[in-house]
């Protein structure tokens, strides 16, 4: 079996289970786009150019995962030539699902709170929003950084953006593990990746 084959069985069993598009794409760090094909595979359509990551090896490893946050971290401290003591922000904005580990492993590293958004296409509803988890902290007057795993198209990102500044916090920067991008800054905040990844 191929793993294009393996990817579009993936795509039906998370359906099958209940998932929505948008929680399959994320499940498989994959934009809406190669979802929507994976699941309909239309005749006379190629699959759209895009690029799987799986990084299960080190998400499901809790050490792992907590010395990539910490190179997340370490990487922001860097490039802006700081060092450790200041809080880098006053939140840190896990986006659901795979955000939230790394931003809250970032959270306790730095001592600062830990607010969770809930991007629009993982509703359930007929008009779909985004949403701020009132379960943790709030981001109204804060300085935030937004924390994913993967970058596919930026429409997350930019959606997390306007609603931090829509709702009067300043976002900071944007880390992510793997940007499928390249993408330097998401309307005017910079974006700092552990890796570019790119189709040759």
């Amino acid at each position: 079996m191929s793993s294009l084959d393996d990817l579009i069985g993936k795509a039906k069993v998370l359906l099958s289970e209940g998932h929505s598009p948008g929680q399959i794409a994320d499940e498989l760090s994959l934009s809406m786009e190669t979802v929507t094909w994976l699941l309909t595979q239309a005749k006379g359509t190629s699959a759209p150019k895009d690029v799987h990551i799986d990084w299960t090896a080190v998400s499901s490893h809790a050490p792992m995962l907590e010395e990539t946050a910490l190179m997340l971290l370490n990487r922001y401290y860097q490039s802006q030539k700081e060092t450790a003591g200041s809080p880098v922000a006053d939140v840190i904005v896990g986006i659901a699902l795979s955000g939230i580990p790394l931003a809250t492993l970032i959270a306790v590293q730095e001592a600062t709170q830990l607010a969770i958004y809930h991007p629009a296409k993982q509703s359930q509803s007929e008009k779909p929003t985004g949403s701020i988890s009132g379960n943790f902290a709030p981001v109204t007057g804060q300085r935030c950084i937004i924390v994913d795993d993967v970058i596919t198209s930026g429409n997350t990102m930019k959606e997390v953006v306007r609603y931090l500044k829509k709702h009067n916090a300043t976002p900071v920067a944007i880390w992510v593990i793997f940007d499928k991008r390249g993408i330097r800054d998401i309307d005017g905040v910079p974006v700092y990746s552990l890796f570019k990844v790119s189709p040759v």
